[in-house]
């Protein structure tokens, strides 16, 4: 449908509702529909937000940690001695980092150039088909089955990668001021349920298949039976992406992207009438496109935003947190089965019928104890004051009680393993270092780097920061497997905690380099002057 300014006055008589380009003042109605969603009650849209957003975050936790298992499982059906050897399992675990790192810097570009809505759901459909593959991942005399999970893992790595832009994004910038650090909380926080209900599953597959692995051990002299366990733990991860699909697909673009990158401030101002008052927003062939003259996306702006000290440290600051935050997170998070057995929390690692039901059965009860003890309640006590205390104080209490926890860790590894009453209280801090990973910078690194950038480079510089973590994920696991059995199996352990620590302290300098973002919209937080960000319309167009 092609219409021109002048066409205006001929369709009077139907109705609709024209605007007087000529004396529209694009600055003005910008920061009305701002304020109007900076200023909004909360209500179903936002809730639905959540919702669409934290299950895609469910999905994503359950699939990555849920290899922490799966890894024990394929081991006794894959390896040699009833265990994958130190690359296998090296494999099977950075693929998904590594996968993240590539979807987090191409989706967070992307979703600035073609838009929140176009992207929002593509990384699902990613997620859906790579973890359906796994479970059906076979062996034949030209492929191993761990290699192909390999791949596979880490196509659903660039999937999930993808997920961290734009769900940060989308909820920030659909968020009102007053609570946008509990929204964006909650659509983190299923990252805990995620990892909660991976060991669930894992538990009650091992529970049904309990008389097979005895009975199969006994009669067959293997642990095939186990093989089915591991297929159904991680293929059943990708049902909840597939109950969000839809719902990801027919998201409204967010305003501020209609606004600043497509220069639409009619549509977006329509877009955000509609939304508040529980409809969809949408493209209207009936409003006349007059696009606003405001900063544009290019390699020189992008080089002249950031190359300002007071830009490119915020970027620096997000960026280096959750590359130091990482390093610990996922270097736990990813080898606390390993962690668990060391401290002989698990059964026997020899492939008897009993002791491999205990080992698998201890296993997921360790680390159903270690989310619930530790990583859900963090979650949720960031959601309680992220948006009273501030986002910078509760990454600087985290990165600095995290020093301590891994400091006496480390260097009293040996006495806390002594004993039985000294290997629990190993236990209680290890599942305090979990909690204040989350009542800490594990939480506010994915929500600062969706509020402190230009809109324009919102999504990019989100995608920026979280590849930067999940960089740290990939050298936290590289050396986690090529240094915990230095001087013995599992005794660098201790040395790798002392590790961590050094990188929690840095962590407490990077934090200093990024702004406080509570109760500030997100034009007060782009360190750009919003007087006359609209200099002007361009020409009228129409499409």
């Amino acid at each position: 449908m092609s219409h021109s300014v002048d066409e205006k006055s001929s369709n009077h008589d139907s109705g609709v509702a024209k605007v007087n380009t000529g004396s529209f003042d694009m600055d003005k109605s910008r920061r009305a529909a701002l304020a109007e969603v900076d200023n909004a009650k909360f209500s179903w849209f936002h809730a639905k937000v959540c919702i669409v957003a934290g299950v895609g975050f469910f999905t994503d936790a359950y699939d990555i940690f849920a290899i922490n298992i799966a890894s024990t499982m394929l081991g006794y059906v894959y390896g040699k001695g009833g265990a994958l050897n130190t690359n296998q399992d090296l494999g099977v675990k950075v693929a998904t980092p590594v996968g993240n790192l590539f979807g987090q810097l191409l989706f967070g570009w992307l979703a600035d150039v073609l838009g929140r809505k176009r992207m929002y759901g593509v990384e699902l459909m990613i997620m859906i088909v790579a973890t359906f593959a796994q479970a059906l991942s076979g062996h034949a005399p030209s492929v191993n089955i761990i290699g192909a999970i390999i791949v596979w893992r880490f196509i659903l790595g660039v999937g999930i990668g993808g997920d961290y832009p734009l769900s940060s994004v989308i909820s920030s910038e659909f968020a009102a001021t007053r609570i946008r650090g509990r929204m964006m909380t909650t659509v983190f926080a299923n990252q805990g349920w995620g990892n909660f209900c991976a060991c669930l599953v894992a538990l009650i597959v091992t529970a049904a298949y309990r008389h097979a692995i005895v009975n199969d051990t006994i009669v067959n002299g293997n642990l095939d039976s186990i093989d089915p366990l591991w297929r159904l733990l991680i293929g059943l991860g990708c049902v909840p992406g597939v109950i969000a699909l839809y719902f990801r697909l027919t998201i409204p673009e967010t305003p501020r992207f209609t606004m600043d990158i497509e220069r639409n401030i009619l549509q977006a101002t329509a877009d955000i009438k509609a939304v508040m008052a529980g409809g969809s927003g949408g493209a209207d062939d009936e409003i006349i496109v007059q696009r606003a003259d405001v900063p544009k996306a290019s390699w020189s702006d992008f080089i002249n935003h950031f190359g300002k000290w007071e830009n490119g440290k915020v970027l620096l600051g997000t960026a280096y947190s959750w590359f130091a935050l990482d390093i610990a997170f996922y270097g736990l998070g990813l080898n606390s089965s390993i962690i668990l057995q060391t401290i002989n929390f698990g059964g026997k690692t020899t492939p008897d019928p009993q002791g491999v039901y205990k080992n698998l059965s201890n296993i997921c009860i360790g680390n159903l104890v270690l989310s619930v003890a530790g990583l859900i309640p963090g979650y949720w006590a960031t959601f309680l004051f992220v948006d009273s205390w501030g986002r910078k104080p509760i990454q600087l209490m985290g990165f600095s009680v995290l020093t301590v926890l891994f400091i006496i860790m480390g260097f009293a590894y040996d006495k806390l393993n002594a004993t039985a009453p000294a290997q629990k209280a190993f236990v209680f801090l290890y599942c305090l270092a979990n909690f204040f990973q989350n009542f800490g910078p594990n939480t506010t690194t994915f929500i600062v780097p969706g509020e402190v950038f230009p809109t324009r480079y919102r999504s990019t510089g989100h995608g920026i920061s979280a590849a930067s973590g999940k960089l740290g994920a990939i050298v936290a696991q590289v050396g986690f497997a090529r240094l915990r059995n230095i001087g013995g199996p599992n005794r660098f352990v201790q040395h790798i905690l002392e590790i961590f620590a050094l990188f929690m302290l840095t962590g407490i300098f990077s934090t200093l380099l990024i702004p406080e973002t509570k109760q500030k919209t997100l034009e007060e937080l782009s360190n750009e002057d919003q007087d006359g960000f609209i200099r002007g319309p361009s020409r009228p167009t129409r499409t």
